[in-house]
């Protein structure tokens, strides 16, 4: 199934994309001449419908969803899977700020970058476990507030610096894995430096080769080569509550 969105505003594309799923005789929809659509996918429910978007869907795409993959041959704009709750979400491109925002399941995979703020406010609920990896760099703020789940930044261009400033500020659950070097000084409050653990390696290993699989990226990706960011203290702003 396929639907043209060149002469669709964003309201009565969705409107169109929720009654094809609800329906239920849908399962594969290829949306073609996506241009800053924003909201896509929207609140789709818990079923195995697969959606292609092709061109750059904007803001907030997957947002809400507890279920679905969506597949997107391009970049996308900001918000991707803001409070998703389950489903999937592969980019062949970059994306913008506050990916994974408030995320508490679901997995995202992003071919290169992504900009500031993504991850903030993932948490982890009861047996959802959000996972976002990143094949390129990521901006500041990366992971803020985070309270469970996974963040993999791959680091395919081996850049000096793969992610911003004030990574991980007030982290208190989760972690954070970075090919690559990482300096404390780019950590924010509550912000730890480790090696993985053999548990590490494994959720490591597997989530890289699904990435592989999404993008037919060949390259060694050791998973030995990463760096963890984790929580020093599920309290990291504790001590300003505290009365003398």
């Amino acid at each position: 199934m396929q639907i043209d969105a060149k002469n669709l505003n964003y309201r009565e594309l969705n409107k169109r994309l929720k009654e094809l799923i609800a329906k239920g005789e849908v399962k594969e929809i290829d949306i073609v001449n996506v241009n800053g659509h924003r909201y896509i996918g929207t609140g789709l429910g818990n079923n195995k419908a697969t959606i292609r978007l092709h061109g750059v869907p904007g803001n907030d795409l997957a947002a809400f969803m507890n279920g679905a993959s969506i597949f997107v041959y391009g970049n996308a704009e900001d918000g991707v899977g803001n409070t998703m709750n389950a489903g999937l979400v592969v980019i062949h491109g970059d994306a913008r700020d506050v990916v994974g925002y408030s995320m508490r399941g679901g997995k995202i995979f992003i071919k290169g970058d992504v900009g500031y703020r993504s991850g903030i406010h993932m948490k982890a609920y009861m047996d959802r476990f959000p996972s976002i990896v990143v094949g390129g760099k990521a901006g500041d703020f990366l992971g803020e507030y985070m309270a469970g789940g996974v963040i993999v930044i791959l680091n395919r261009n081996n850049e000096e610096y793969p992610v911003g400033n004030f990574t991980a500020t007030g982290i208190h659950g989760g972690s954070i894995f970075v090919r690559g070097k990482v300096s404390q000084n780019t950590l924010g409050i509550g912000a730890e430096l480790d090696v993985p653990n053999e548990e590490d390696l494994k959720i490591l290993r597997e989530l890289i080769s699904e990435y592989s699989s999404y993008f037919q990226v060949n390259e060694n990706l050791n998973s030995s080569e990463f760096t963890k960011i984790y929580c020093k203290s599920h309290r990291p702003f504790g001590k300003l509550y505290v009365l003398e």
